[in-house]
């Protein structure tokens, strides 16, 4: 029994990505069809076909660099690469359980920073509010990143075209948001 918990210990990252996310990446056979439709992967580190295969080496020198990657934060979840892969594998996922990991182990890239502090905005938005309140949102990053005097110009502009608005739309079930976000938190602990 003990030999077990040992190798469940020693499980590799795609282990893990499957066991999480029911995303097999053994099933990819490089076909390369996902870099080549990704709009970013010019801008990556590693491309997405890429991620993939250095998942399937399973070792750790991979996995780090992975985890310490661009890469990861860059991935815009447009959903082009599992149209385009014959094997239909959700990267977009893969991508999500590779940054939550990133953060988790204190290993997001230093280029990251005002990605990961837009996400941190945009979901405190959606858990305040119920919905993006876009002033909230670009209030909190620029909080969080220093950029204060970043497009302030266009503000003005903005709001006289009415699309901003000062005050929030709150929707009528916050507490079920609350509950939404708190059973996310929950999941991400086990």
């Amino acid at each position: 029994m003990s030999s077990h918990n040992n190798h469940n210990e020693s499980k590799t990252l795609a282990d893990k990505i499957l066991k999480s996310t029911q995303v097999s990446v053994a099933k990819c056979y490089q076909c390369g069809k996902c870099s080549a439709g990704c709009p970013v992967s010019s801008e990556m580190d590693y491309p997405p076909s890429m991620v993939i295969r250095m998942l399937q080496t399973r070792t750790p020198e991979n996995e780090e660099k992975l985890l310490r990657s661009k890469t990861i934060w860059l991935c815009l979840a447009c959903e082009m690469c599992i149209q385009r892969c014959p094997m239909e594998i959700d990267i977009p996922k893969v991508m999500d359980y590779l940054r939550e990991k990133s953060l988790k182990e204190n290993k997001a890239h230093e280029a990251s920073k005002d990605i990961i502090a837009f996400h941190k905005a945009f979901l405190d938005s959606i858990e305040k509010t119920g919905r993006l309140y876009e002033v909230g949102l670009i209030a909190d990053y620029k909080l969080r990143t220093f950029n204060l005097m970043q497009d302030v110009a266009i503000a003005p502009s903005m709001y006289m075209k009415g699309k901003l608005a000062i005050l929030p739309d709150m929707i009528k079930d916050r507490k079920g948001v609350a509950k939404i976000f708190s059973k996310t938190i929950k999941k991400k602990e086990e």
